[in-house]
């Protein structure tokens, strides 16, 4: 059965709140979380059949109808009006602002707020859930689907493509180890978004593995 997300959900928006540390009220996993909202956002349209999968790359079909800015619209404009490039570069192109676009719609949206400051020479920027239920609902959900506590099939259509997200990013407040992110579970969960998920994992390996090497 084909799955698909509502207009109404933005996967990118709840990737983001996903990423909550709710013991230390903090955003974690910084370094992978702009090829999170970018995968987010690329699986967005292709459930809504804006976008569609072309021998390994992504081509671009109807428009989105999303607000303009958004992280959705923004992607789907860069696709658009490129010649079709592997979902790999489309998770991976501009993932750091990809962080403050979200960021700005949260806010805008009063689910977080957004603290600045500077440290010496350095500005330093908070960010807290305003509303830290929604984050735990979400971390619960998600987190049960990718342990296995439901057949994917009975799962939601977005917490399953959030779980498969999540597991390919290694999101550490729903993934607490490998052993958890059983190969078979992970190919129910992708299958929908099979190529996005396949790509975000390979990203965010690449990327741990070059800040590891220094």
């Amino acid at each position: 059965m084909e799955t698909r997300v509502k207009q109404s959900e933005s996967l990118t928006r709840s990737a983001f709140l996903l990423a909550f540390d709710l013991r230390k009220d903090r955003l974690t996993e910084r370094g992978a979380l702009g090829y999170l909202l970018r995968a987010a956002a690329l699986a967005e349209l292709l459930l809504a059949g804006n976008l569609a999968d072309e021998s390994g790359k992504a081509r671009a079909l109807t428009a989105p109808a999303v607000e303009p800015g958004s992280l959705p619209a923004v992607v789907w404009e860069q696709i658009a009006n490129s010649p079709p490039r592997s979902w790999r570069r489309w998770v991976q192109k501009d993932h750091g602002k990809a962080v403050g676009v979200v960021r700005d719609e949260l806010a805008a949206a009063r689910l977080i707020s957004v603290e600045r400051r500077r440290v010496l020479l350095f500005r330093v920027e908070r960010i807290t859930p305003r509303k830290a239920y929604v984050s735990r609902r979400l971390i619960e959900r998600v987190g049960g689907a990718i342990r296995g506590g439901r057949p994917v099939g009975r799962l939601d259509d977005d917490v399953r493509v959030l779980a498969a997200l999540a597991t390919a990013a290694r999101l550490s407040t729903v993934v607490a180890s490998r052993r958890e992110t059983r190969s078979d579970r992970f190919q129910q969960l992708s299958a929908p978004v099979e190529p996005i998920a396949t790509a975000l994992r390979k990203s965010v390996e690449a990327a741990r593995a070059a800040y590891s090497a220094g």
